[in-house]
Formats: structure tokens, C-alpha cells, sequence
């Protein structure tokens, strides 16, 4: 587990692998990688077409790990906490397969408050736990073109939601949904 840098409380994690003639095994998570996280109490799956882009989105009380076992997506994340270390940092890493064809394992820890979302490079798969369940009321969102965030989601005219075509920038968030830093 290595903090990413730019974003602070955000964690990627390269789990081992374990193979031989009949495959692979990884352990994508275990709850002692992050310290100070809570319980994760929801999977989920994605399965995207290459050219879509999904996000940004945020929470005010849920952390997500995301991790993409088939595919490759770019995955941008912006911190948008007050009071943060990084408020204001973005940052992009790849998940999944690398364009050789390695499978690259890592998974990412994203606290509560940094916006996430991630482009489908290629066809792909997400899994993402989260530590509480769907509430739509904790469900936001910012522009995923906010020339503010200044993301580099590694394709052009990407395939949107409405939802993610009316999320606001982050200027136009008002301070009530704000998210706040917690150490």
C-alpha cells in the first residue's frame, strides 16, 4: 500500500499474485490496508464500453476502493475537502491491463469528499466496495471538464451520462456540499 501522491488519505494498493498453469489468484482487498477506514458493507460491478466516462463524482460520508480485474480505465480523482492538505490537487493512474496486454493489479482506497470517476480505455469491468450503503442523497457530482480540475482522462469526446453532463463546477458547488477534512 503507497499513499498517492497529490490527494491526501488516498491509498493504491498492488495486492500479490499469486499463479501457475491453471491461472491466477489475488486478493484485491483486506481491511487492514487502510488504516483508519471503516468497514466496507457494499460490492459492486461495472461493466463499461470503451469511450465511456463515468463521473466525477463525490460523497459526503462514503469512501469507495475501486479495483478493475478485465480492461483498462483511466481513473481521475480531485480532492474538493476543506481544510485539506490537497484541496485542490487532482491526479490520474490507470487500473487494469496495460496496453501490452499485462495485467497491472492495483486498487485504489478514495476517502470520503474526493471526486472520483474513470474513462473506459478499453471495454472493462470495475468492482468497488464502499463503506456504506446507497443513499442518494450522498450521491454528487462535479464537471468532469471543469477547466478548474484540469483532468486528463486520456480520450476525447467521451460517452456521458445526463447525470454527468449536469453535474456543476466546482466553483458553483455551494459550501453546504462542501466536504470537510478528517483526519
Amino acid at each position: 500500500m503507497t499513499a498517492l501522491g497529490g490527494i491526501s488519505g488516498v491509498f493504491v494498493v498492488e495486492p500479490d499474485v499469486h499463479g501457475d498453469e491453471r491461472g491466477v489468484l489475488v486478493e484485491t482487498y483486506r481491511r487492514e490496508w487502510f488504516p483508519g477506514g471503516r468497514e466496507m458493507v457494499q460490492a459492486n460491478r461495472g461493466d463499461r464500453r470503451a469511450g465511456s466516462l463515468v463521473g466525477l463524482h463525490y460523497h459526503l460520508h462514503q469512501a469507495d476502493y475501486w479495483y478493475v480485474p478485465a480492461g483498462r480505465a483511466r481513473v481521475v480523482l480531485h480532492d474538493l475537502r476543506l481544510g485539506s492538505p490537497t484541496d485542490g490537487g487532482t491526479v490520474a493512474l490507470n487500473l487494469g491491463t496495460e496496453p501490452d496486454g499485462t495485467s497491472r493489479h492495483l486498487g485504489v482506497y478514495i476517502p470520503s469528499g474526493v471526486a472520483h470517476g474513470f474513462a473506459a480505455l478499453t471495454d472493462m469491468t470495475i468492482t468497488y466496495l464502499v463503506d456504506g450503503y446507497y443513499n442518494p442523497t450522498d450521491e454528487l457530482g462535479v464537471a468532469w471538464d471543469d477547466p478548474d480540475i484540469a483532468a486528463d482522462w486520456g480520450m476525447d469526446n467521451p460517452v456521458l451520462s445526463n447525470r454527468d453532463q449536469a453535474n456543476p463546477r466546482r466553483a458553483d458547488i455551494p459550501a453546504s456540499l462542501r466536504p470537510r477534512f478528517r483526519r
